[in-house]
């Protein structure tokens, strides 16, 4: 991921909702003193950080890492959308957030064995997952299932949920993520 585009746009999405660094830190559980220096492209944030941004500020997750500004849906080239989130999977940003559809589309690819918790996104926001390679194990509730190559699964979002990779190999997913209601970035 670049990060620089972090940085400019987390402080674009806090200026356009007229937000101090205070106000921020108090919708998103962030420190003040990490999102000046994430604005300042002094510290990369981590996936958890991220999500905790996004659902504090009420953004889909490609508002923070897209091209600052950018809502567009045309593709670009794959080394733009190629993202690497420190501490996190490999994803690829398929397709951004759309207000159309009201969702954004990443292919993710994950290292053997890796595991990630995630809190709660806002209410409402369904995942979708289509295992494309491999297998993907999905904590939705207090149940890990089972997703296989070939398959797919739906899950509510607006609760802790997880992904595994159970092999020894790598495997990859689609993930498509449903913010109902959204027709806008901000």
């Amino acid at each position: 991921m670049k990060e620089q585009q972090v940085g400019p746009n987390l402080k674009q999405a806090r200026s356009t909702a007229g937000l101090s660094l205070s106000q921020t830190a108090e919708l998103t559980g962030v420190s003040k003193a990490m999102l000046g220096q994430i604005e300042r492209g002094e510290s990369s944030p981590t996936l958890a950080t991220m999500w905790k941004l996004c659902r504090g500020l009420r953004l889909p997750l490609t508002a923070l890492i897209g091209a600052p500004g950018a809502l567009s849906v045309s593709a670009s080239s794959p080394e733009a959308t190629q993202h690497q989130i420190k501490e996190g999977p490999q994803f690829n940003t398929l397709f951004p957030f759309d207000p159309k559809t009201g969702c954004e589309v990443f292919l993710h690819k994950l290292s053997p064995r890796w595991e990630h918790l995630s809190q709660a996104h806002n209410v409402g926001v369904i995942e979708d997952v289509f295992v494309i390679d491999g297998a993907v194990d999905i904590l939705a509730g207090d149940e890990w299932v089972r997703v296989d190559s070939g398959r797919a699964f739906r899950f509510n979002a607006d609760q802790p949920h997880g992904y595994r990779n159970p092999l020894d190999t790598p495997s990859q997913f689609h993930n498509t993520i449903y913010y109902p209601g959204r027709t806008e970035l901000g």
